[in-house]
């Protein structure tokens, strides 16, 4: 099958990038798959991160793999003059990944246009379907984009609820968000606290680490988590890494660690981190804590599970129902930094991390590309052969 993947890749940075280079990787050991993706992915006026650009040192886009930059998600022009070029090399299928409505337009006249011109069936995975930050006029965007939608592939219940409300009768499957395996092999907790103190200046020594990771917006409901660590002073000694790139004023946050008195028991490394050290973050912790306030499903999950890491986190989207209570993390009640508290200190109590371990090295076999890469062509084919029988 010819597959073109339409959205954001390397050299652009984050977690739809990434996950889109994965996608493509897997999806060519039986396909022909060709990337286009974006030269220009956000106005720099609407971006609230440093760069767009991936600093990694290396592309995880397999050698062989054409990925054509040249879509520019604000010019209505340029849409037409990528639809002509994704058109000529007549593709059978289009998946996009779709988490915000901004690219609704964009992506609309291009799907639209190579429809009309190839008869390309179009795939939607869909991260979000409604945002966790809103907008006016969302719902009116996600409307349009979807109209072009044959396809939906959702990795939670909650966003397959979301679904129903703009798709409602087109097919669509539910397939938990495979792990991450892009970051490098698991290494010891001792090597990874060796190699953050060299790099980060970070001496972790053998204190008790936990971790929040990836990028800071409101929905994460961080100052939950700073909240809970005030709440374990004096009856718990462990440190709290705070590491992604601040997608907000982080002045607040610096503040509230101050004015709690926690300086020396947090660490904020606000920065987006290349995909070579992202390992030495997890594999030097104990635990990962999610205290969300908002969510579908969550990639950083996939992350912690991918090196064997027990996940606090809230009971809000699709996180339940990854994170297994009481034996791979502890999910519980969001917008209460005392829920947190008391998982962080039953968690050490109770000495649970290699049990843990062990049981999330079992549970993130369900969650493998191999099966989801199966569950497309599944989703795809099956409904495909049936629109044949019928016309």
């Amino acid at each position: 099958m010819k597959i073109a993947i339409i959205g954001t890749a390397y050299p652009m940075r984050g977690a739809m990038a990434q996950l889109n280079g994965i996608l493509a990787n897997y999806l060519s050991k039986e396909n022909d798959v060709e990337i286009f993706s974006f030269k220009r992915q956000y106005p720099k006026l609407l971006f609230p991160g440093k760069t767009q650009e991936d600093t990694s040192n290396t592309d995880i886009i397999k050698p062989g793999i054409r990925n054509t930059q040249i879509i520019d998600s604000i010019d209505p022009v340029n849409w037409r003059k990528s639809a002509k070029l994704i058109a000529k090399s007549n593709p059978d299928l289009l998946i996009l990944r779709f988490w915000i409505p901004f690219f609704a337009p964009a992506f609309y006249s291009i799907c639209s246009y190579v429809k009309k011109k190839t008869g390309a069936r179009v795939l939607f995975i869909c991260d979000n379907v409604i945002p966790h930050e809103h907008r006016p006029g969302d719902r009116t965007l996600i409307k349009l984009i979807f109209r072009v939608g044959d396809y939906f592939m959702i990795h939670s219940k909650s966003v397959e609820k979301d679904l129903m409300e703009f798709s409602k009768g087109k097919p669509h499957m539910l397939s938990p968000h495979p792990v991450y395996n892009i970051f490098g092999d698991s290494v010891s907790k001792q090597e990874a606290r060796s190699v953050l103190r060299d790099r980060y200046g970070i001496d972790l020594g053998s204190e008790r680490v936990l971790l929040f990771f990836g990028y800071v917006r409101k929905y994460k409901g961080l100052p939950y988590l700073i909240n809970a660590l005030s709440l374990l002073k004096g009856k718990l000694n462990a440190r709290l890494l705070i590491v992604g790139e601040f997608y907000e004023d982080e002045k607040p946050t610096h503040d509230m660690i101050k004015e709690l008195g926690l300086s020396d028991r947090i660490t904020v490394i606000s920065d987006y981190i290349p995909n070579e050290d992202v390992r030495y973050f997890f594999c030097a912790s104990d635990v990962m804590v999610l205290p969300y306030i908002d969510a579908t499903q969550s990639g950083i999950i996939q992350i912690a599970y991918f090196y064997d890491k027990p996940v606090i986190a809230t009971d809000v989207g699709g996180l339940g129902e990854v994170v297994a209570d009481g034996r791979t993390g502890y999910v519980v009640k969001p917008r209460s930094a005392k829920a947190v508290a008391e998982a962080v200190m039953k968690y050490y109590e109770t000495d649970s991390e290699a049990e843990f371990s062990r049981n999330v090295a079992e549970e993130k076999k369900k969650y493998s590309w191999e099966e989801f890469i199966s569950n497309i062509m599944k989703l795809v084919n099956t409904n495909a052969n049936r629109e044949s029988a019928q016309s």
